[in-house]
């Protein structure tokens, strides 16, 4: 009987230190939902776990096709004290992203990373954004991945007056009209644009175009542009996209030639003699008074004002003088460094110099075009 009584008492205390150890493993997994769904303070993690989570802070309803936009993901860190965090985009579509570094935002808790992309085609997708942990030993931890959203893109149909620009701003700075041949003139502008892939500029209907130079970033851009139109052609005209005001914004640049420079980029034509006869002219008529003046007043003080105007006459009288150019010269369009190559010499040539500027020599070509040539092509014999 005593055996009976001890057995039950045996199986009674291991029946409740099981339902205890039960209890125990049910708090502990509680705790570790509580670790995980807490508000995530720094607790020690090992490399291989996940400590960084990524959401969207900010998304576009709609894209433009040729619009640059910007998406920010906001990032939440288990660990407190890390070196950086690093990101890999990978899989996008119908997206180009323009910088490879992010700008970045913080508060007390997460970090916004805000990246800007190029809408090329309709049908896009967002990259997946890959963000990785570094400590301060550049030891990574467990990558965590974001899902590349499908964006909302559509095309503008413009009319033909349409330059290919989608941007917050677009601005003529200054043009230039000068003589091209008999049948055509060529236009150069400077342009600033802001929130704008500028290098996309094309305009409808001229013979020859082209860029000259483009500075700046894609926030903020300027371009040299240029561009060879029919003569007949009284008004250049073009239109852009305002982002800003959403919609199509007309400019007009008025072709009037000109001999006069506006910047040295657009110093095309050069000097025409023939322009300069009525300046001879009344030059010769100040260089005969005084001369008349000496022989009535006897006074040689007014010899000035003859030598002055005959100096004057010699100097736009005298023929251009004629430079040597080095096989294989590359003629510019432009006295641009990397700008456009119309024509490259064969072998040495013979050119008629009008001007010079800042290393460039401008010349005449046989067929009366106008060219610039670096002073580094110029014979030296």
């Amino acid at each position: 009987m005593i055996k009976l009584l001890l057995l039950l008492l045996f199986l009674y205390g291991s029946i409740f230190a099981n339902i205890d150890d039960l209890r125990g493993t049910n708090d502990s997994a509680t705790a570790e939902e509580i670790v995980k769904y807490s508000d995530l303070e720094e607790i020690n993690i090992a490399p291989s776990s996940k400590v960084i989570y990524l959401s969207y802070q900010a998304l576009p309803d709609r894209v433009l096709k040729g619009e640059i936009f910007k998406v920010t993901v906001k990032s939440l860190c288990v660990v407190k004290d890390f070196a950086d965090i690093t990101y890999e985009l990978i899989n996008a579509k119908g997206v180009k992203l323009l910088s490879n570094v992010p700008s970045r935002d913080k508060d007390s808790k997460h970090y916004y990373e805000t990246f800007y992309f190029l809408a090329t085609s309709e049908n896009a997708k967002l990259p997946d954004f890959k963000a990785t942990l570094l400590d301060y030993n550049n030891t990574p931890y467990e990558y965590t991945i974001l899902e590349g959203a499908k964006l909302n893109v559509i095309s503008l149909n413009p009319k033909n007056d349409f330059v290919n620009i989608i941007a917050d701003s677009f601005e003529i700075l200054e043009y230039k009209t000068t003589n091209y041949n008999t049948t055509h003139n060529i236009v150069v502008f400077v342009a600033t644009a802001t929130n704008c892939d500028i290098t996309a500029l094309k305009l409808d209907g001229v013979q020859k175009q082209g860029i000259e130079s483009a500075t700046g970033s894609y926030l903020d851009s300027k371009i040299t542009y240029y561009a060879i139109i029919d003569k007949k052609i009284e008004n250049l005209l073009m239109s852009y996209f305002n982002l800003t005001k959403n919609r199509f914004i007309p400019i007009n640049i008025p072709i009037i030639v000109s001999d006069d420079s506006v910047t040295t980029q657009s110093d095309l034509k050069p000097r025409d003699q023939s322009h300069q006869m009525l300046k001879m002219s009344v030059a010769a008529a100040i260089a005969i008074i005084a001369f008349l003046i000496i022989l009535w007043r006897r006074k040689y003080i007014y010899l000035v004002f003859i030598i002055i105007p005959l100096l004057y006459i010699v100097y736009v009288g005298s023929p251009s003088k004629e430079v040597c150019i080095k096989v294989g010269s590359e003629i510019h369009l432009l006295p641009v460094a990397n700008g456009t190559i119309f024509e490259t010499t064969t072998n040495e040539h013979k050119m008629q110099k009008e001007n010079e500027i800042d290393g460039w020599v401008k010349v005449q070509l046989n067929d009366k075009k106008i060219g610039w040539v670096k002073d580094e092509n110029i014979c030296s014999h």
